[in-house]
């Protein structure tokens, strides 16, 4: 199936820091785009991959799982790595749980990490029978677009594959128990009011992961998909400062002002 209109990657080639950014569930690049650009546009090098299953329509999700949306990022860290020593990783939902495994995974190849409420779990009674409702039911409504914006809107599916909610509720139990392994420091930004994934789910994951050095940042303004809500400008200032002073710590300059080039829709 061809990519939707606006749900294609994006890859730009900037200077000696990278980040690679990882969108969530049933979503798409698009709704990091902005992000990513603005990343770009300050001299970073930046990968925002289009996970499997996504970005098409809600079928071709149903026949992938967390294994596929895991591998399809951590290539693209490896790859990244390979062409950049200062490596950072960052999410949105459960982009944000993959940025984690990622730092739990590869240590000192990951320089920070980034996370926008980001999920740690599939609540509500409805979970506990996802392993025996997949195989009745094929797909419930979706979760997209929730954004407090009025003309805020996120390209992604209208119907949530309940195979591959199954997957991803397997995904954030593995993830939890690995959260320990994350020492790297971390922002965590994350909205009171989010109709997706509750602030508990942050509050769980600040209190697992092993980091000394961890900002919390309330975006008071925003539902779940705050970045492309009123608090968005606040997630670039926040996220762009934190790499500066990170990279710098480590004697690395951002790239900041660098002309690169550009892939994507």
């Amino acid at each position: 199936m061809p990519v939707l209109a606006g749900a294609e990657p994006f890859h730009h080639e900037g200077g000696e820091v990278a980040v690679l950014l990882c969108h969530g569930f049933t979503g798409s690049p698009q709704s990091l785009r902005p992000w990513a650009e603005h990343l770009a546009d300050h001299g970073l090098t930046v990968s925002l991959p289009l996970l499997p299953g996504h970005g098409t329509r809600w079928e071709d999700l149903r026949i992938t799982g967390w294994q596929d949306w895991y591998a399809e990022v951590d290539r693209e860290l490896r790859l990244l790595c390979e062409r950049r020593e200062t490596v950072f990783v960052a999410g949105l939902s459960m982009g944000g749980a993959l940025a984690l495994r990622l730092a739990a995974k590869h240590g000192d190849a990951v320089r920070g990490v980034v996370v926008v409420n980001p999920a740690n779990k599939v609540h509500g009674l409805a979970a506990h029978a996802l392993p025996v409702v997949r195989h009745l039911v094929p797909a419930t409504k979706g979760i997209a677009s929730d954004i407090a914006k009025p003309d805020g809107k996120e390209l992604g599916y209208d119907r949530v594959p309940l195979h591959a909610a199954h997957s991803l509720r397997q995904f954030f139990r593995m993830v939890d128990g690995e959260l320990p392994q994350v020492t790297q420091p971390v922002v965590l930004l994350h909205s009171p009011q989010d109709h997706v994934v509750p602030p508990a789910d942050s509050a769980r994951i600040l209190s697992r992961i092993s980091s000394t050095d961890v900002k919390e940042v309330i975006l008071e303004q925003s539902y779940h998909v705050a970045t492309l809500d009123h608090d968005a400008d606040l997630i670039h200032e926040e996220s762009l400062a934190f790499i500066r002073r990170i990279a710098s710590g480590l004697g690395k300059e951002p790239g900041l002002g660098k002309e690169g080039t550009t892939a994507g829709g």
